[in-house]
């Protein structure tokens, strides 16, 4: 049983906090719809961009999927900025880079200066990806952190429906200004975050890695459901930052462990313990198999997609498009409703099991309309928008949204934001890899192989998810340790501030 649970019937919860930490959750997670804006407004520019400026397929798939390697600077750049200056002025950097980023690919006046743009962009939305989910995780109460923790994947949906919105608003502009207009206004939105962003407390659990107790204990009363589970919270927290218990006041000295940089990579990389070690591999896993399954080939090329099915009419292509983002945008908003019901483990479960049998009709009717190119199948051309649609909600009611919220969830608070900037990591190369050899591929073995080959996929994924992935719904963050072998993270913590202090008097 979580400890949050016991507190409900000790006192009712205060509505008005949960509904600050919702808002500072929705504030935070607005830094995804950028990633998601660019994934969704890319699919449809590029059809412009690669008439205008006369490229190759290699190129294209290039411009497209090397925002997700550039997004790597962003995200380890932002694990170290957010231990710096907060998680909170970290949000506004991710908005001021992207927005530059925009900027540059809006103004573009040729190839390289586009991928300019991309690598600018890059930065900014591998900022975003990683502090929303951290900060989310950080603010929320444990009875409804799988709701909150879900908000950035509602708003990286959000960003896809935008940018395939701005597709279908912007594609009977002139060639050569279209698709610069619609690059361009992703900057509107940054901009608009970084104002918000003002607004927003600084994580407790950051707050008392520096020590301000006082002001972790504020922003705890303000997100808490009682004044129990907030003085819960601020034990738990202070225990695994390495602050004895009996250690109280506005401000306080932390132990200098609990801010060595290269104590946490040693923590997490270079030498972990058996538990570490299995959450970084869960962590890294889940991140890999939400990309390595296609999701990206089936989001960025769905016109590609739809014109392979025999959707030829530009118009129609990026209408069907706007559909799927319409469907993705309404089943994540049924997974947020699920996430702390159902758990996190029945829903990966059966949102993997749904993306596999989709997959197959995919890649089952995209064959037969190769087979048939003179001929259009009509049923095979249903099934194939079908299973896109079908795809793309099982993707939405699970593994979508379950990546960052199992990841933010699982890491012991010592080693959180590197880790999670880890996990990033991994699904960013596996996005870029894949959405970078998506049409060469589709040459080499036909577009309905290429679809089989991730079904393939998406039976390994399943089968790592049941293995290796126990349920959290419901634990402190300060708990969850216990599920990956941790006997006490806490403890595990202070034992590790402890043994590093005692090589240091050694040293000296």
């Amino acid at each position: 049983m979580a400890s949050g649970e016991p507190l409900e019937s000790v006192e009712p919860r205060k509505k008005s906090n949960v509904k600050y930490a919702s808002f500072c959750a929705v504030l935070a997670s607005m830094a995804s719809i950028i990633l998601g804006y660019d994934i969704g407004v890319m699919s449809g520019a590029s059809i412009y961009i690669k008439k205008d400026l006369k490229i190759t397929d290699v190129q294209l798939e290039i411009l497209i999927g090397i925002l997700s390697l550039y997004s790597l600077i962003g995200s380890f750049a932002a694990a170290r900025t957010s231990d710096w200056i907060g998680r909170r002025f970290t949000v506004v950097f991710a908005a001021a880079i992207f927005f530059v980023g925009s900027l540059l690919m809006g103004f573009s006046v040729n190839y390289s200066m586009l991928m300019v743009g991309r690598f600018v962009g890059g930065v900014g939305v591998g900022y975003g990806g990683m502090i929303a989910p951290v900060y989310t995780a950080e603010i929320s109460p444990a009875a409804s952190r799988g709701l909150l923790t879900s908000f950035p994947e509602i708003f990286i949906n959000v960003g896809i429906l935008l940018g395939y919105v701005s597709n279908y608003a912007f594609a009977r502009l002139p060639l050569h200004l279209g698709w610069r207009v619609m690059l361009g206004i992703g900057a509107a939105p940054s901009a608009l975050l970084a104002l918000m962003v003002f607004v927003m407390p600084e994580s407790p659990r950051w707050l008392v890695i520096r020590g301000r107790l006082a002001d972790a204990r504020a922003v705890l009363e303000k997100t808490s459901g009682t004044p129990e589970e907030a003085a819960e919270r601020l034990a738990d927290i202070k225990a695994a930052a390495g602050i004895p218990k009996d250690v109280d006041g506005d401000v306080v000295d932390v132990p200098k462990a609990s801010n060595g940089e290269k104590q946490v990579w040693k923590e997490l990389i270079l030498s972990p313990t058996p538990a570490v070690r299995r959450i970084l591999l869960s962590a890294v896993g889940l991140h890999f198999f939400q990309q390595a399954t296609g999701t990206d080939s089936v989001v960025l090329y769905s016109p590609r997609v739809f014109q392979s099915a025999g959707i030829t009419d530009d118009h129609k292509l990026l209408g069907t498009t706007c559909a799927v983002g319409v469907t993705k945008t309404l089943f994540i908003l049924v997974a947020t409703f699920l996430l702390d019901r159902a758990g996190r483990r029945p829903l990966l479960l059966a949102s993997t099991g749904g993306m596999l049998v989709s997959v197959i009709g995919l890649a089952t009717g995209l064959t037969v309309v190769g087979h048939h190119p003179d001929a259009k199948a009509p049923w095979a051309v249903a099934l194939c928008i079908l299973s896109v649609m079908a795809y793309v909600s099982f993707f939405s009611i699970g593994l979508g949204p379950i990546a960052s919220v199992y990841t933010s969830e699982i890491f012991p608070l010592r080693v959180r934001a590197l880790g999670f900037a880890v996990g990033v990591a991994s699904n960013r190369v596996t996005s870029g890899v894949v959405s970078m050899t998506f049409l060469s591929l589709s040459k080499a073995i036909t577009i309905g192989g290429s679809f089989f080959l991730y079904s393939g996929i998406t039976a390994l994924a399943w089968v790592f998810f049941y293995t290796c992935l126990p349920e959290t719904r419901g634990r402190t963050l300060e708990e969850i340790g216990t599920l990956f072998g941790m006997a006490d993270t806490a403890e595990a913590d202070q034992n590790s501030a402890a043994k590093e202090k005692e090589v240091e008097l050694a040293t000296n």
